[in-house]
């Protein structure tokens, strides 16, 4: 192991120490790596799956959006009577859409409060490998989960405002 000098040229380098090599061991073809190249290419295989789940991560999300809207889209029909009546004795759209949403982010804080736990679970079996650990802390998870809130409700507002702007009448035209 060599360590060169911060100004040295490494090819330049690199020939002084072969010739030294090859004197003292002649039998043995000179070889060389460097460290940083060495310390890097250990890090290939997080990178690729860093850039993989980063990929994934947003696919399911996109998906799970769909559903979540295509959710919201079906409970505000079947309360299209309900909404109706509401907006007749003077609910406004705030509150129509308080009324949507509080059981989505009901179920999203739940699934927070299963997932994380299981999430520091593995995260900390996968950060055993390294030699130099960090220490997740719970700030990580509460970030996820009002990222995860703030998702939830841009997903249903469209749907809970289109349905605390709809015409009461035309819901209630057919009682």
């Amino acid at each position: 192991m060599y360590r060169l000098s911060q100004g040295a040229k490494s090819h330049e380098a690199i020939k002084k120490i072969g010739k030294i090599f090859d004197r003292y061991n002649p039998a043995y073809p000179f070889s060389y790596r460097f460290v940083d190249d060495e310390y890097n290419s250990k890090f290939n295989l997080e990178v690729l799956v860093g850039k993989l789940s980063g990929v994934f991560a947003g696919l399911a999300i996109f998906i799970s959006c769909l559903g979540l809207f295509g959710l919201a889209a079906y409970v505000a029909e079947q309360r299209t009577k309900e909404i109706g009546i509401r907006k007749v004795l003077g609910a406004s759209v705030s509150q129509v859409w308080v009324l949507l949403s509080k059981d989505f982010i009901l179920l999203v804080m739940i699934s927070c409060v299963i997932a994380s736990p299981v999430a520091l679970y593995f995260l900390h079996n996968w950060l055993q490998k390294y030699d130099y650990r960090i220490s997740i802390g719970p700030g990580v998870f509460l970030l996820s989960a009002i990222v995860a809130m703030i998702i939830t409700l841009v997903t249903i507002s469209f749907q809970a405002i289109k349905a605390g702007l709809s015409n009461p009448v035309k819901s209630l035209r057919s009682e």
